[in-house]
Protein backbone atom coordinates (compact mmCIF):
# COMPACT_ATOMS: atom_id res chain seq x y z
CA UNK A 1 0.00 0.00 0.00
CA UNK A 2 2.39 2.17 0.81
CA UNK A 3 4.29 1.95 -2.92
CA UNK A 4 0.99 2.54 -4.26
CA UNK A 5 0.65 5.75 -2.35
CA UNK A 6 3.99 6.69 -3.10
CA UNK A 7 3.94 6.04 -6.79
CA UNK A 8 0.49 8.38 -6.45
CA UNK A 9 2.11 10.87 -5.09
CA UNK A 10 4.92 10.65 -7.68
CA UNK A 11 2.57 10.96 -10.60
CA UNK A 12 0.51 13.37 -9.27
CA UNK A 13 3.70 15.72 -8.93
CA UNK A 14 5.42 14.95 -11.95
CA UNK A 15 2.12 15.70 -13.63
CA UNK A 16 1.63 19.30 -12.03
CA UNK A 17 5.10 20.58 -12.63
CA UNK A 18 4.59 19.47 -16.56
CA UNK A 19 1.36 21.39 -16.59
CA UNK A 20 2.92 24.53 -15.18
CA UNK A 21 5.99 23.90 -17.31
CA UNK A 22 3.77 23.65 -20.42
CA UNK A 23 1.87 27.25 -18.69
CA UNK A 24 5.16 29.09 -18.52
CA UNK A 25 6.57 28.21 -21.93
CA UNK A 26 3.55 29.53 -24.00
CA UNK A 27 3.48 32.88 -22.49
CA UNK A 28 4.57 35.34 -25.41
CA UNK A 29 6.17 38.70 -23.27
CA UNK A 30 6.81 39.97 -26.63
CA UNK A 31 3.57 39.75 -27.97
CA UNK A 32 2.15 40.87 -24.68
CA UNK A 33 3.85 44.43 -24.81
CA UNK A 34 2.87 44.96 -28.59
CA UNK A 35 -0.73 44.12 -27.02
CA UNK A 36 -0.28 46.98 -24.58
CA UNK A 37 1.19 49.13 -26.31
CA UNK A 38 -1.72 48.84 -28.84
CA UNK A 39 -3.92 49.39 -26.31
CA UNK A 40 -2.30 52.43 -25.04
CA UNK A 41 -2.39 53.85 -28.58
CA UNK A 42 -6.33 53.18 -29.07
CA UNK A 43 -6.56 54.68 -25.61
CA UNK A 44 -5.31 58.10 -26.32
CA UNK A 45 -6.89 57.85 -29.80
CA UNK A 46 -10.00 57.78 -27.47
CA UNK A 47 -8.97 60.29 -25.21
CA UNK A 48 -8.08 62.65 -28.29
CA UNK A 49 -11.77 62.41 -29.83
CA UNK A 50 -13.12 63.28 -26.80
CA UNK A 51 -11.56 66.15 -26.42
CA UNK A 52 -11.95 66.73 -30.27
CA UNK A 53 -15.94 66.43 -29.21
CA UNK A 54 -15.34 69.02 -25.96
CA UNK A 55 -13.40 71.36 -28.15
CA UNK A 56 -16.17 71.38 -30.65
CA UNK A 57 -19.08 71.18 -27.93
CA UNK A 58 -17.18 74.58 -26.93
CA UNK A 59 -16.99 76.20 -30.08
CA UNK A 60 -20.83 75.21 -30.57
CA UNK A 61 -21.30 77.12 -27.23
CA UNK A 62 -19.76 80.24 -28.34
CA UNK A 63 -20.79 80.28 -31.75
CA UNK A 64 -24.22 80.13 -29.64
CA UNK A 65 -23.61 83.11 -27.53
CA UNK A 66 -21.78 85.49 -30.46
CA UNK A 67 -25.29 84.87 -32.18
CA UNK A 68 -27.37 85.66 -29.21
CA UNK A 69 -29.31 89.11 -30.05
CA UNK A 70 -29.60 91.91 -27.83
CA UNK A 71 -32.66 92.10 -26.11
CA UNK A 72 -32.44 95.95 -25.71
CA UNK A 73 -33.33 98.65 -28.31
CA UNK A 74 -33.03 102.49 -27.67
CA UNK A 75 -33.70 103.14 -31.18
CA UNK A 76 -37.31 104.46 -30.76
CA UNK A 77 -36.41 106.54 -27.82
CA UNK A 78 -33.47 108.09 -30.15
CA UNK A 79 -36.07 108.83 -32.30
CA UNK A 80 -38.50 110.23 -30.39
CA UNK A 81 -36.32 112.81 -28.70
CA UNK A 82 -35.03 113.85 -32.08
CA UNK A 83 -38.53 114.42 -32.86
CA UNK A 84 -39.35 116.66 -30.15
CA UNK A 85 -36.44 118.78 -32.16
CA UNK A 86 -37.39 118.47 -35.49
CA UNK A 87 -41.51 119.37 -34.59
CA UNK A 88 -39.96 122.59 -32.81
CA UNK A 89 -38.59 124.01 -36.41
CA UNK A 90 -41.77 122.80 -38.02
CA UNK A 91 -43.81 124.92 -35.92
CA UNK A 92 -40.97 128.16 -35.85
CA UNK A 93 -43.22 131.18 -37.20
CA UNK A 94 -42.07 133.94 -39.15
CA UNK A 95 -39.49 133.64 -41.47
CA UNK A 96 -39.99 129.58 -42.27
CA UNK A 97 -36.98 127.44 -42.46
CA UNK A 98 -38.02 126.46 -46.13
CA UNK A 99 -35.20 127.92 -48.77
CA UNK A 100 -37.68 129.49 -51.62
CA UNK A 101 -40.71 130.90 -48.94
CA UNK A 102 -37.86 132.35 -46.64
CA UNK A 103 -36.25 133.99 -49.56
CA UNK A 104 -39.29 135.79 -50.94
CA UNK A 105 -40.45 136.92 -47.30
CA UNK A 106 -36.71 138.51 -46.53
CA UNK A 107 -36.66 140.19 -49.60
CA UNK A 108 -39.81 141.59 -49.16
CA UNK A 109 -39.59 142.72 -45.32
CA UNK A 110 -35.77 143.31 -45.39
CA UNK A 111 -35.05 145.18 -48.59
CA UNK A 112 -31.32 147.15 -48.58
CA UNK A 113 -33.41 150.65 -49.61
CA UNK A 114 -36.95 151.88 -49.16
CA UNK A 115 -37.98 154.04 -52.46
CA UNK A 116 -39.32 157.34 -52.74
CA UNK A 117 -42.68 155.65 -53.57
CA UNK A 118 -43.00 153.27 -50.22
CA UNK A 119 -45.38 154.86 -48.28
CA UNK A 120 -45.16 155.58 -45.03
CA UNK A 121 -47.86 152.96 -43.49
CA UNK A 122 -45.83 150.04 -45.43
CA UNK A 123 -42.68 150.83 -43.47
CA UNK A 124 -44.03 150.85 -40.23
CA UNK A 125 -45.92 147.63 -41.19
CA UNK A 126 -42.70 146.22 -42.46
CA UNK A 127 -40.94 147.29 -39.09
CA UNK A 128 -43.10 145.71 -37.41
CA UNK A 129 -43.08 142.72 -39.13
CA UNK A 130 -39.61 142.27 -38.66
CA UNK A 131 -39.61 143.12 -34.81
CA UNK A 132 -42.09 140.31 -34.79
CA UNK A 133 -39.98 138.09 -37.08
CA UNK A 134 -36.82 138.68 -35.05
CA UNK A 135 -38.45 138.59 -31.51
CA UNK A 136 -40.01 134.63 -33.20
CA UNK A 137 -36.12 133.31 -34.21
CA UNK A 138 -35.44 134.14 -30.80
CA UNK A 139 -38.13 132.32 -29.17
CA UNK A 140 -37.72 129.45 -31.09
CA UNK A 141 -34.03 129.51 -30.80
CA UNK A 142 -34.56 129.63 -27.08
CA UNK A 143 -37.57 126.52 -26.91
CA UNK A 144 -34.81 124.95 -29.07
CA UNK A 145 -32.04 124.96 -26.03
CA UNK A 146 -34.58 124.71 -23.34
CA UNK A 147 -35.46 121.14 -25.05
CA UNK A 148 -31.96 120.08 -26.20
CA UNK A 149 -31.48 120.82 -22.18
CA UNK A 150 -33.94 117.95 -21.37
CA UNK A 151 -33.23 115.98 -24.17
CA UNK A 152 -29.37 115.29 -22.17
CA UNK A 153 -31.21 114.17 -18.88
CA UNK A 154 -33.26 111.44 -21.64
CA UNK A 155 -29.92 110.91 -23.21
CA UNK A 156 -28.30 109.73 -19.84
CA UNK A 157 -30.39 107.32 -18.82
CA UNK A 158 -29.78 105.93 -22.36
CA UNK A 159 -26.38 106.16 -21.95
CA UNK A 160 -26.76 104.05 -18.84
CA UNK A 161 -28.58 101.56 -20.23
CA UNK A 162 -26.40 100.70 -23.02
CA UNK A 163 -22.93 100.38 -21.23
CA UNK A 164 -24.63 97.85 -18.94
CA UNK A 165 -25.78 95.92 -22.31
CA UNK A 166 -22.42 96.17 -23.52
CA UNK A 167 -20.53 95.74 -20.50
CA UNK A 168 -22.70 92.63 -20.13
CA UNK A 169 -23.42 90.99 -23.36
CA UNK A 170 -22.58 87.62 -23.57
CA UNK A 171 -21.42 87.35 -27.56
CA UNK A 172 -20.28 89.38 -30.32
CA UNK A 173 -23.34 90.21 -31.50
CA UNK A 174 -24.66 91.43 -28.61
CA UNK A 175 -21.67 93.63 -28.37
CA UNK A 176 -21.76 94.84 -31.42
CA UNK A 177 -25.95 96.14 -31.73
CA UNK A 178 -24.53 97.79 -27.83
CA UNK A 179 -22.15 99.81 -30.09
CA UNK A 180 -23.95 100.53 -32.62
CA UNK A 181 -26.62 101.81 -30.53
CA UNK A 182 -24.47 104.50 -28.99
CA UNK A 183 -23.33 105.35 -32.00
CA UNK A 184 -26.56 106.32 -32.87
CA UNK A 185 -27.02 108.12 -29.85
CA UNK A 186 -24.00 110.33 -30.85
CA UNK A 187 -25.29 110.75 -33.78
CA UNK A 188 -28.90 111.89 -32.67
CA UNK A 189 -26.79 114.30 -30.13
CA UNK A 190 -24.57 115.68 -33.16
CA UNK A 191 -28.04 116.54 -35.39
CA UNK A 192 -29.28 117.94 -32.31
CA UNK A 193 -26.29 120.32 -31.91
CA UNK A 194 -26.41 121.23 -35.82
CA UNK A 195 -30.02 122.19 -35.44
CA UNK A 196 -29.54 124.51 -32.10
CA UNK A 197 -26.85 125.93 -34.21
CA UNK A 198 -29.11 126.75 -36.64
CA UNK A 199 -32.05 127.78 -35.20
CA UNK A 200 -29.61 130.43 -32.93
CA UNK A 201 -27.74 131.64 -36.05
CA UNK A 202 -31.17 132.16 -37.57
CA UNK A 203 -32.19 134.68 -34.96
CA UNK A 204 -28.90 136.46 -34.92
CA UNK A 205 -28.65 136.64 -38.82
CA UNK A 206 -32.47 137.85 -38.51
CA UNK A 207 -31.55 140.27 -36.07
CA UNK A 208 -28.61 141.85 -37.62
CA UNK A 209 -30.78 142.18 -40.62
CA UNK A 210 -33.83 144.15 -38.81
CA UNK A 211 -31.65 146.63 -37.75
CA UNK A 212 -29.76 146.94 -41.64
CA UNK A 213 -33.08 147.25 -43.04
CA UNK A 214 -34.61 150.11 -40.06
CA UNK A 215 -31.54 151.85 -41.21
CA UNK A 216 -32.34 151.65 -45.06
CA UNK A 217 -36.04 153.08 -43.57
CA UNK A 218 -34.76 155.31 -41.16
CA UNK A 219 -32.55 157.20 -43.92
CA UNK A 220 -35.84 157.39 -46.20
CA UNK A 221 -37.62 158.99 -43.43
CA UNK A 222 -34.74 161.41 -42.65
CA UNK A 223 -34.98 162.42 -46.63
CA UNK A 224 -39.11 163.07 -46.21
CA UNK A 225 -38.69 165.01 -43.60
CA UNK A 226 -36.25 167.40 -45.00
CA UNK A 227 -37.85 167.86 -48.19
CA UNK A 228 -36.07 169.25 -51.41
CA UNK A 229 -37.25 172.88 -50.62
CA UNK A 230 -35.03 175.29 -48.96
CA UNK A 231 -33.78 174.61 -45.85
CA UNK A 232 -35.07 176.33 -42.28
CA UNK A 233 -32.37 179.17 -41.91
CA UNK A 234 -33.06 180.37 -37.97
CA UNK A 235 -33.23 184.33 -37.70
CA UNK A 236 -33.21 186.39 -34.62
CA UNK A 237 -36.66 187.35 -33.56
CA UNK A 238 -37.69 190.91 -31.67
CA UNK A 239 -39.94 191.25 -28.82
CA UNK A 240 -41.58 194.32 -27.42
CA UNK A 241 -40.38 195.99 -30.19
CA UNK A 242 -36.61 195.70 -29.78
Amino acid sequence: MKKIGLAVVTALLLSTSSTSFAQWAVFDAANFSQNLLTAARELQQIDNQIQQLQNQATMLVNQGRNLTSLHYNALSQLLSTLATTNQLIAQAQGLTFHVAQSQATFDRLYPSSYGAGASNARMVQDAQARWQTSAQAFQTATRMQSQAAQNLLSDQGVLSGLVTQSQGAVGSLQASQATNQLLALIDRQAIQSQQLTVSQDRAIALDHARAAADEAQAEQVRKRFLGSGPRYVPQSVGFYGN
